[in-house]
């Protein structure tokens, strides 16, 4: 499987930067710093590989708040590998770590 978010509609998929970051693991949409241009609707994508087929979840919205308030979101670490990676020599290992909150 591979995940893919859509930004309010189709074709407009989000790109990958150093504000966004979508797992490939959970299928999780991670933006780091939100912007006004941020708000809207977001919408995953799962493609299955071997078919080619894709299913699309029901949109999220954005919204952003300006009165300063977090909401429900306190300061947490998630970690989600093991403790130990075996790897070949010479391979590109990739560990997902998250900041989250204010």
């Amino acid at each position: 499987l591979t995940y893919a978010w859509i930004f309010n509609e189709y074709p407009t998929f989000v790109h990958q930067d150093s504000r966004r970051f979508v797992s490939q693991e959970t299928g999780n949409l991670y933006i780091a710093k939100v912007e006004a241009s941020d708000a809207g609707n977001y919408t995953c994508v799962v493609t299955n590989t071997v078919t080619n087929s894709r299913v699309t979840g029901p949109p999220t919205p954005l919204l952003l708040r300006n009165d300063g308030v977090m909401g429900e979101y306190e300061p947490k670490i998630e970690v989600q590998f093991p403790e130990t990676v075996p790897s070949a020599k010479g391979t590109t290992v990739k560990l997902e770590c998250f900041a989250l909150g204010k």
